[in-house]
């Protein structure tokens, strides 16, 4: 009955994560062996996790891309597009920022800079 009122508080809490993964260990026998500052950093990454997500998702979906699914692995590197793979990866990278370069990218109307 304990470990249900604490799942409420946690959901009340907007720790909806953390509770569904005490709910789950709880109902495995393995975690009954592992040490309460071990199972409670669990909690706390599947929330950390969870919550750093969901924030990733949200700021692409505010972002307005026209393909928010878009990435670099899916680029297409056609003959016609002169595209250099080494430097997309280098760009992918974000390399550039750490030594404070700048990138510019230059090309005519509708072809594919976004």
């Amino acid at each position: 009955m304990l470990s249900n009122e604490t799942v409420r508080k946690l959901h009340e809490m907007r720790l909806g994560v953390m509770a569904e993964a005490f709910s789950t260990q709880l109902e495995d026998v393995q975690f009954q062996s592992v040490s309460f500052e071990d199972r409670f950093a669990m909690l706390v990454d599947a929330e950390w996790s969870a919550r750093k997500s969901n924030r990733l998702t949200r700021l692409i979906r505010n972002a307005g891309y026209a393909d928010p699914a878009a990435c670099v692995e899916n680029i297409e590197y056609h003959p016609e597009r002169k595209l250099d793979r080494e430097q997309i990866l280098r760009l992918a990278s974000c390399t550039y920022l750490q030594e404070a370069h700048n990138v510019i990218i230059l090309g005519a109307t509708g072809a594919g800079k976004t």
